[in-house]
């Protein structure tokens, strides 16, 4: 059951210290940004079709340098859709991930009960997926799924490079790319390349519009025309094709162009904040040096009292830290998930420091 007096103190809260902030995230905010969209003559999607979409769909297609893409309501639906395909085409029904892919951790094994698909993990839970591990693979493969950045340690990139070989890899024996860019956005900016360079590697893409960008809900998935007409048809038989989607399509327009020419900034922040934080006893950060505006941070103490003393800083400061932890590695640490965006932006880094240390003093974790 949700705790009433964390949604409460989260509430009254003015600052906060990760993704968009307080003033993003109420749903009045969301409601009115919309609304500011909806002009008299807007024709609303039907089903999918209609102008408005189809103008968005194109829009991304050109934006990720594809022939098609096509909005749906969410990613769970987008990447089961894509890799079924693509094991329908290629014909092995073994489709190799990260262990601590979305769809590994997150979706109830949607991949294997609703479309008979077999996960193959590849590499360590604990670090980047590589071209070594690829080559342990005995299983006939239909597809890959990669993940730009890998959010399940940190926010992590491979090098172009790393990335270059094992697209090479799996070009050679003839196993579809698919791309989970839910956070592509802020991949661009460590490559120093264009979407669609980045993009263009992949045979078919998925990107959110409310991970980082800040939207209400919604993604496209892009690829071949043939490959998106087909998409269409299973994005009905998984209830999809809601009466409008609309809403969504305008909340995800204005949060491209919003933050999308952000993103070089907010991970700049995030390496000066994790700067500045590597001098603070009880937080070792994962990376060290962020790649993009993401970082994990390992914070020493347990779970529950780390959570309180949370709960404590924002009643004190007006400054969402966090409501909840993963639990970490050992039962010594616990892992808060940093994202830069907004809400960092208006935070010094000795305030944010400040806010770490309050923090640690009200666990009874003593500076060094």
């Amino acid at each position: 059951m949700p705790d009433p007096n964390l949604a409460a103190v989260r509430a009254r809260c003015t600052r906060a210290l990760t993704y968009h902030g307080p003033s993003h995230e109420s749903p009045a905010a969301m409601l009115r940004e919309v609304t500011a969209l909806v002009s008299d003559d807007l024709a609303p999607d039907n089903y999918g079709e209609g102008d408005l979409i189809a103008g968005f769909e194109r829009e991304m297609a050109d934006l990720l340098g594809k022939e098609a893409a096509v909005f749906l309501p969410t990613g769970t639906m987008a990447q089961q859709i894509a890799l079924r395909i693509w094991a329908d085409r290629k014909g092995p029904r073994h489709v190799a991930f990260h262990p601590r892919c979305h769809l590994e951790l997150h979706e109830q094994k949607g991949y294997q009960v609703l479309h008979g698909l077999h996960g193959v993990l590849v590499g360590s839970q604990h670090g980047l997926l590589a071209l070594e591990d690829l080559r342990t693979v005995g299983d006939p493969l239909s597809a890959l799924l990669l993940e730009l950045p890998q959010r399940g340690i940190g926010g992590q990139l491979p090098t172009w490079e790393e990335l270059t070989a094992i697209v090479s890899w799996a070009r050679e024996r003839g196993i579809a790319l698919h791309l989970d860019g839910a956070r592509l956005w802020e991949s661009a900016p460590y490559y120093g390349r264009s979407l669609a360079e980045i993009s263009g590697l992949f045979d078919s893409v998925y990107v959110s519009f409310y991970k980082g960008l800040g939207a209400i809900a919604g993604c496209v998935l892009a690829g071949p025309a043939s490959f998106i007409a087909e998409t269409r048809v299973w994005q009905r038989r998984h209830g999809g094709t809601v009466v409008h989607l609309f809403p969504y399509v305008l909340s995800a327009k204005a949060a491209l162009a919003r933050r999308l020419g952000r993103m070089q900034a907010y991970a700049d922040r995030a390496r000066a904040i994790a700067a500045r934080l590597r001098a603070v006893p009880g937080i070792e950060i994962v990376p060290e040096t962020p790649q993009v505006n993401m970082m994990h941070l390992y914070l020493q103490g347990p779970k529950e009292r780390l959570e309180e003393a949370a709960l404590a800083v924002a009643q004190e400061t007006g400054v969402w830290m966090f409501g909840k932890l993963q639990p970490g590695p050992i039962p010594s640490r616990s892992l808060f998930e940093l994202t830069v965006g907004d809400a960092a932006m208006e935070l010094e880094d000795d305030e944010i420091a400040g806010l770490f240390e309050a923090l640690f003093v009200k666990v009874g974790i003593a500076a060094e």
